[in-house]
């Protein structure tokens, strides 16, 4: 019995000593083939500041290597960390609202953890955007400056401007300024007074008198305001591309101003900013003498010959009023624009 102990301890001593000095190829060579990658990687750290120093949180953080690529966020302290990262040369691209993005490149070298100077944001530049108005736009809050003049704060002064360069008014807005003069409620006044007056002097007599005669001289004399107006003011100008206001002078001598004002009875301002007679006044002058001869008494007719007369007086009647529009309108006129001020101020 000993003996067979003995010869088993013997064996097992043996063959424990083969095992242990003959080692086996194939966990030599799995040992052999085992990556060293800790020896080909690295880590990146770093901070994002912004020009005073001050830590940047939740700034993007980008690092490209090649075709390897790596994101982060900057922490509450501004610093970001990369870990595992291949050894070589390296970009980092860093960005955060408001500021400019920064690139910072650099060499990583095979194990080492590279420390990145902090990396400094600015302030992203200010892009300037100019909004440049249309022509139209222009002319469109200019117009609304011109319907709150009023003389007296009651007579409407729609047709001066007092903004020299104003823009000039396209089809639609020299319709819409005369439909605004021709049913302000002054006009229905003032109709009605001339109106009153005609009746008392018994003119044109073939309206009558009475209720019906009154409505029929009030009818007339509106008709006359609203054609007048619509022809010399809308119709003729949209047509020859003519500005149917008057531009305030306001500098110079009072001789120099006078002369202005009176020649402006007879020239105007084109749309393309020159000045040119004022054919569109002329012309309106006469359609709406002759539509007249449509609805005035026939007895109250006096041809061609009176519609021209009253055309010349009407041009007449126009170098007085601008006279007037010149030297007196802007003082008495509450909401008159300083062509100084900027637009939409009084």
């Amino acid at each position: 019995m000993a003996f067979v102990f003995t010869a088993f301890a013997l064996f097992a001593v043996s063959s424990f000593a083969q095992s242990q000095s003959t080692p086996s190829p194939a966990g030599t060579d799995a040992f052999r083939s085992a990556p060293d990658t800790a020896a080909k990687t690295g880590a990146i750290s770093g901070a994002v500041v912004d020009k005073d120093g001050a830590e940047i949180p939740n700034a993007a953080v980008v690092l490209t290597e090649g075709s390897f690529s790596l994101q982060s966020v900057s922490g509450g302290d501004g610093s970001f960390a990369f870990k595992d990262v291949p050894a070589g040369s390296f970009d980092l691209s860093v960005s955060a609202s408001g500021f400019a993005t920064q690139h910072q490149s650099g060499v990583l070298q095979p194990g080492r953890q590279e420390v990145i100077p902090p990396i400094q944001l600015v302030v992203a530049t200010t892009v300037e955007v100019n909004v440049t108005q249309t022509r139209e736009e222009i002319a469109e809050d200019q117009i609304h400056v011109e319907e709150t003049q009023r003389i007296f704060g009651v007579v409407p002064n729609y047709y001066v401007s007092y903004v020299p360069d104003a823009a000039p008014l396209n089809t639609r807005q020299k319709f819409q300024l005369s439909w605004k003069f021709a049913v302000n409620p002054f006009a229905f006044g003032v109709s009605g007074v001339f109106a009153g007056i005609e009746q008392a002097n018994n003119s044109f007599r073939g309206y009558g008198q009475g209720a019906q005669g009154y409505a029929k001289r009030f009818g007339a004399t509106y008709a006359d305001f609203v054609s007048g107006t619509f022809f010399g003011n809308a119709i003729f100008p949209a047509l020859l591309k003519q500005d149917p206001r008057y531009f305030y002078k306001g500098t110079g001598s009072k001789k120099s101003r006078f002369l202005y004002a009176v020649a402006n009875a007879v020239i105007c301002k084109g749309d393309n900013g020159h000045w040119q007679p004022n054919y569109s006044s002329v012309l309106g002058s006469l359609a709406a003498g002759g539509l007249s001869n449509l609805y005035y008494p026939a007895s109250s007719r006096n041809g061609v010959g009176l519609t021209f007369e009253n055309t010349l007086i009407g041009i007449g009647g126009s170098a007085m009023s601008s006279v007037v529009e010149e030297f007196f309108s802007k003082k008495l006129t509450p909401h008159a624009h300083d062509p100084q001020a900027p637009l939409g101020t009084d």
